[in-house]
């Protein structure tokens, strides 16, 4: 089974060709990405008509360089996938669209793939994990932690209740003048940092529930910048190195309060801790998560850098995981710039607001 998936939910514009392995897991055949940095960079953050005019510009070649590179001709292919959400509307309908329009050239099926879903199956693609395994997922847009059960079965055991933790990252790097995208500047930043400078808070440490919170570590990070002003080289060396720090302790607490959930809820212990999205990423995060896989005894899996930023081979293997069940969608499906992953929970979160 060979599907080829697009990505256009936030400033990458991707497009991928997957195949099915007969054991299991899959082969990434191609795996195409153009970055919108350069365009975003002079506005410090994503513009949204910016990023819906640029995925237009490139989708068609992108989607052509990836059936070359796969080796293939649009014919060849067991279904073609998109992200459908959520994400910035006016991005989603562009590769929804380029996706349906082919989907319908050549009568091959169309899947609607839930962009957060797809960084939920990643570590199926590339380690065969089987369900259920808890998730963590960590990006910009969304801070996670999902028990996974099966495909299109999910549990949100916490979320943040306000910023995500890349969008802390971001406005970090852009109130220390820092520049875009801010995330991976923080770390580099961190890595020459002394982390013991400054005690900045760890929201939410050893609650029951897993749920995040960055946006009162932001505050402290402002205030403390504010209050040392003007900064030196050394002080933005060691703000960033001492906000990571909080990051990171808080979501090692928050994975251990999940962990416990997880196993009250789905009444057993996950296969894994899966670590999804752009701020897995980062080094500080993804060490301190191993030393927490290696205290607890539970498996870590940590997708390559590259699968863990948004993608197309994500798209497209979430398109085999749907399509191997039977799981299609018709043309009339409609972008979505909220589609979560357990609605359940969702409903009752904004039920209490």
């Amino acid at each position: 089974m060979r599907v080829l998936g697009i990505e256009t939910t936030c400033d990458e514009t991707a497009a991928a060709v997957v195949q099915l392995r007969p054991e299991g897991g899959g082969d990434i055949l191609s795996n195409e990405i153009m970055s919108q940095i350069a365009e975003h960079a002079a506005y410090g953050g994503v513009v949204p008509e910016i990023a819906a005019r640029a995925h237009i510009d490139v989708i068609d070649r992108l989607v052509e360089r990836a059936l070359i590179h796969a080796g293939l001709r649009l014919d060849e292919l067991d279904g073609i996938a998109a992200a459908a959400g959520p994400g910035l509307i006016g991005g989603v309908i562009v590769g929804l669209t380029t996706a349906k329009a082919l989907a319908l050239a050549t009568r091959k099926p169309f899947i609607a793939v839930n962009h957060l879903e797809a960084h939920a199956l990643t570590a199926r693609l590339t380690d065969g994990i089987d369900f259920p395994f808890l998730l963590l997922l960590v990006s910009g847009g969304h801070t996670q932690l999902v028990a996974v059960k099966g495909v299109g079965d999910y549990v949100r055991l916490g979320s943040t209740v306000d910023d995500a933790v890349g969008e802390a990252f971001d406005k970090v790097a852009k109130m220390l003048g820092l520049p875009y995208p801010g995330g991976p500047q923080v770390e580099q930043e961190a890595e020459k940092g002394d982390a013991l400078r400054f005690n900045f808070p760890r929201p939410m440490l050893g609650r029951a529930k897993a749920d995040f919170s960055f946006s009162g570590l932001k505050t402290a990070v402002r205030l403390e910048a504010e209050r040392i002003a003007p900064l030196t080289a050394t002080d933005v060396a060691d703000l960033c190195a001492s906000f990571q720090a909080a990051v990171v302790d808080t979501i090692v607490d928050r994975c251990r309060a999940g962990l416990k959930l997880f196993r009250e809820r789905i009444a057993r212990t996950p296969q894994a801790l899966v670590v999804a999205g752009g701020a897995a990423a980062n080094g500080g995060i993804r060490r301190a998560l191993l030393r927490f896989s290696g205290e607890t005894g539970l498996k870590l899996v940590l997708p390559p850098a590259a699968l863990c930023t948004d993608n197309g081979a994500m798209i497209a293997w979430a398109g085999i995981e749907r399509l191997s069940l039977g799981l299609t969608d018709d043309l009339t499906f409609a972008a979505r710039p909220r589609w979560p992953l357990d609605a359940d929970a969702d409903a009752a979160h904004h039920g209490k607001a």
